[in-house]
């Protein structure tokens, strides 16, 4: 069964070890911001720092491992039609659109997406940790300056990951503007047992 994420919201679920998430992108340039906590103590969570530090890259892909705060594995990848993704920038939030879009007024951001839909979990605003970014397409130049360029994925690119604990997970369909090349759409996912 597909799971559509509408435009600029987002969702939490439970997966258990050994299940395989697959996050499509169904109309291609679509970014998708995942956070990860164990579903037994939910103050073990994802690491960016410890993901790139132990999968010794900053580009997170295909045979990759997304690993916790306490050093364990938390899902492995499986699959990436696309090969780029994030793991770098923070899901965007209230303050991103004042202070890097110059924007006062009310947006919709993966950070409340995520914090109001992991918030059934006992889960809080402070818990929500870097996020693996699907999709994203971060770039930086010799000197290290970033930039946020178009989502190089196609309509129907996919990621499948395998859960290496059991998880509770929350997914957004991402609302910043330069992350999606200026529109928003849904992210579909689907959630199967390994045969």
């Amino acid at each position: 069964m597909i799971n559509k994420i509408e435009k600029q919201s987002g969702t939490a679920f439970k997966l258990k070890k050994g299940e395989l998430l697959k996050v499509i992108d169904p109309e291609g340039e679509q970014v998708s911001d995942m956070v990860l906590f164990n579903a037994e103590d939910t103050r073990e969570k994802i690491s960016s720092g410890k993901t790139l530090d132990f999968e010794e890259s900053i580009l997170i892909s295909k045979g990759n491992y997304l690993w916790s705060n306490r050093s364990k594995k938390m899902m492995k990848i499986v699959e990436d039609t696309n090969g780029r993704n994030d793991f770098l920038l923070a899901p965007c939030s209230p303050e991103t659109f004042k202070i890097m879009y110059n924007n006062p007024d009310y947006h919709p951001s993966c950070f409340e997406n995520l914090y109001t839909s992991l918030a059934p979990f006992g889960i809080e605003p402070d818990d929500v940790p870097t996020a693996f970014n699907i999709f994203m397409n971060v770039q930086f130049d010799e000197k290290g300056k970033l930039s946020v360029d178009p989502p190089l994925s196609k309509a129907g690119d996919h990621v499948l990951f395998e859960a290496q604990m059991d998880l509770i997970v929350a997914l957004t369909a991402c609302s910043a503007e330069d992350s999606n090349n200026g529109s928003f759409k849904p992210i579909h996912y689907t959630i199967e047992k390994r045969s």
